[in-house]
């Protein structure tokens, strides 16, 4: 069999369980295209796209802008290393380092690799800037936290499926509880050697929590007031998502289409990806302004396709797209319909206690226990009746379409969840 032959999605699936590592455990549907707010499996039913692949495709799957920029540059210049110069980095260097208010940025592929990046660059402004021991930096994370992966980022997480057998893990880190000021605080004040403190605007991964109001300028005002460097992972909330340019705009309100983006609660290192590819191409980045950036020099940090020309055209069109289509606005105002209609569904099903989210990033919370199989029954109905959503931490399901949504679409969306949880059958 030819590997470009068409095959059925039974076929695909068996071809995956056979050859590839179970690391991951997918919807049983299988995907061969997409377009705009829509996929087709590879029998061709079509399914509203409710996931946008962790919000990696918020401009929409294929966006023909991002595609075209991706292909012009794919036929010209693909890749270079970091050995020489491309005439296109410099240009998303700018075109980013502006859109988003910083002096410079330091490109990589993947969210994790960004956050990883994000990491090292904080202990060694600890070290080289603020006068912190060597190897004696400490960095304050969050309980419960999603930043990837990889040995160090599993090191601080609480996850025991992502962490148990993958030990020894790495050192350094103090983890106290999301949303809680005083915890922060306290951790502050006791241990002094703390560089940095990393946190997610609105946790996504462990089900769309959404901190309290001013939460986020008072641990940026707290991290002012004892020189620690305030570190946004907005690889997921980014680029539009919550209905703002960044999560972190805190009171900058993008309904209002004139709106800047310039953050109101301003990281001091800023993480970047998914969407800052528009889907197309493994995108990442970190911004921070010259007095944080400059500690990094020649040989101390890189990536042979980090900066590659494609991804350079590729996020340029991907932020153009974001901005031309005022799609953080239209992620606010839709946002607002989802969660109103879903608050007033909610007191007819016993199935759903709770809605919650910003912009089109919002989860509702099913009624049942964790290790329940409930919410997963109802992603397969769904799925069954047309739109495809994922349960995450058990009993919740996340709901996050493209951006690009229009507003009868999202009703006819809102018709399918709800009538697939009034009809559901535990």
């Amino acid at each position: 069999m030819s590997i470009l032959e068409k095959i059925t999605s039974e076929d695909a699936i068996v071809l995956e369980n056979k050859y590839g590592a179970h690391n991951y455990h997918p919807l049983p549907v299988v995907l061969n295209r997409g377009e705009g707010v829509h996929v087709w499996d590879a029998e061709g039913k079509k399914y509203y796209d409710f996931l946008s692949a962790y919000s990696a495709v918020n401009q929409g799957h294929c966006h023909p802008k991002i595609v075209g920029a991706m292909t012009e540059q794919a036929r010209t210049l693909t890749l270079t290393s970091r050995a020489f110069y491309n005439d296109k980095l410099g240009q998303f260097e700018k075109y980013a380092a502006e859109t988003f208010h910083f002096d410079k940025l330091l490109p990589m592929n993947t969210g994790a690799e960004a956050v990883e990046t994000a990491l090292k660059i904080c202990r060694k402004w600890a070290y080289e800037k603020k006068g912190i021991p060597e190897n004696e930096a400490q960095i304050i994370v969050c309980n419960n936290n999603f930043h990837g992966r990889t040995t160090t980022i599993i090191s601080f997480s609480n996850d025991p499926v992502a962490r148990k057998n993958f030990g020894p893990y790495t050192e350094g880190f103090l983890k106290i509880e999301y949303d809680n000021l005083k915890a922060l605080e306290e951790a502050l004040e006791q241990h002094k050697n703390i560089a940095g403190f990393l946190v997610e605007p609105i946790q996504g991964e462990a089900g769309v929590f959404v901190p309290s109001e001013g939460y986020l300028e008072s641990a940026k005002a707290l991290c002012e007031k004892h020189n620690v460097l305030f570190i946004a992972d907005e690889v997921q909330t980014g680029i539009g998502r919550t209905g703002r340019l960044l999560a972190t705009c805190g009171n900058c309100d993008c309904s209002d289409k004139h709106c800047s983006g310039t953050p109101d609660v301003k990281p001091d290192i800023l993480v970047l990806g998914k969407a800052l590819s528009g889907g197309a191409f493994p995108v990442s980045a970190v911004l921070a302004n010259d007095a944080i950036m400059e500690v990094i020099r020649p040989g101390n940090h890189g990536s042979t396709f980090g900066g590659n020309p494609v991804a350079a055209a590729v996020g340029i069109a991907a932020l153009k797209v974001i901005k031309e289509e005022e799609l953080a606005q239209n992620a606010f105002e839709l946002g607002e319909i989802f969660r109103e209609k879903m608050n007033a569904f909610i007191p007819t099903c016993e199935l759903v206690t709770k809605v919650r989210g910003k912009g089109l990033l919002n989860a509702i919370l099913i009624n049942d226990t964790e290790d329940s199989t409930t919410a997963w029954d109802i992603c397969m109905a769904l799925k069954e009746n047309g739109l495809l959503a994922k349960p995450t931490h058990g009993n919740i399901i996340r709901f996050a379409p493209p951006l690009t949504m229009a507003k009868e679409q999202l009703m006819d969306c809102i018709t399918i969840i709800t009538d697939t949880l009034t009809n559901f059958k535990k």
